[in-house]
């Protein structure tokens, strides 16, 4: 008889909708390539909990954000670190699988991110800014995000900590690094900041993968699929925007048709080597 194939329950929400990117297009493409290696279904997240028990392992990939659904993705995360579940990402991320506190973690312990506090206390440890973002701690694709004024700062109730307050940079471009496992793959820029989502392939240098690299290193994920958001800071250096590992876009069509397969090549691996298979 044929060896069995590893059995992977794919988590996507195929109806979400963003703004200049299509999930649903990623997650078709990337699941037909997959099926190659691996029997595979599609669920939505609000049913993985109820379904994962059935399956070698979970891939966890684009099922926007958690606010959604917050309680079924509680339920989901509590039973499958209860019952051994694997996970891809596996459920260990210190990032934005966690919430933003990382931010606030980094800038303390003096990483290169752009600075952030959570407290009225702390406003005075941020670099003087003209404006500055206010975004909730736990949101997602821009969600609740707001820019205010230097004088508006005095007026924001930040008794909860449900806020972070950061300077408002004015970037000359973002740019993101995609890693799977500890291994770069490939770098993706939007040349122009008012089109964030226009990206384009990026030749990193062997600085900004040293800085790329000092982030996955740090949240210590050994399987897994994340992306380092960052931007170019006026005096030139790279500043951390965010860290995603919980279920990072890829922008696979922005890329070459050989780095695509080259990226599906390596999730496999990287998943095989997961399951243990």
């Amino acid at each position: 008889m044929p060896e069995a194939r590893p059995r992977l329950l794919y988590v996507t929400d195929l109806a979400y909708e963003a703004r200049g990117r299509r999930y649903c297009d990623e997650d078709i493409r990337l699941t037909s390539r997959l099926r190659e290696d691996f029997d595979l279904a599609l669920c939505h997240p609000r049913d993985a909990a109820a379904l994962m028990g059935r399956f070698d392992a979970v891939v966890v990939r684009n099922s926007g954000p958690v606010l959604e659904y917050r309680a079924a993705y509680d339920d989901f995360r509590e039973r499958a670190l209860r019952d051994g579940v694997r996970v891809y990402n596996p459920l260990t991320g210190k990032a934005d699988m966690a919430g933003k506190q990382y931010l606030l973690d980094l800038t303390a312990a003096g990483h290169p991110v752009i600075p952030t506090v959570d407290r009225a206390t702390d406003l005075d440890r941020l670099p003087p800014a003209e404006r500055y973002v206010v975004k909730p701690r736990l949101g997602a694709d821009s969600i609740g995000l707001r820019i205010v004024s230097a004088g508006e700062l005095g007026g924001l109730d930040l008794s909860c900590g449900s806020f972070l307050v950061q300077p408002h940079i004015d970037f000359a471009y973002e740019v993101s690094f995609y890693f799977v496992d500890h291994d770069f793959q490939y770098a993706l820029h939007a040349p122009d900041p008012d089109r964030r989502w226009e990206l384009k392939p990026y030749e990193p240098t062997a600085e900004d993968l040293e800085f790329a690299h000092g982030f996955i290193a740090w949240n210590g994920l050994e399987h897994g699929i994340q992306r380092v958001d960052a931007c170019r800071a006026p005096g030139g250096e790279l500043l951390l925007v965010e860290l995603e590992d919980l279920n990072p876009y890829l922008s696979l069509d922005a890329l070459p048709q050989e780095a695509q397969d080259a990226f599906v090549t390596a999730m496999s691996a990287s998943l095989r080597r997961f399951l243990g298979a």
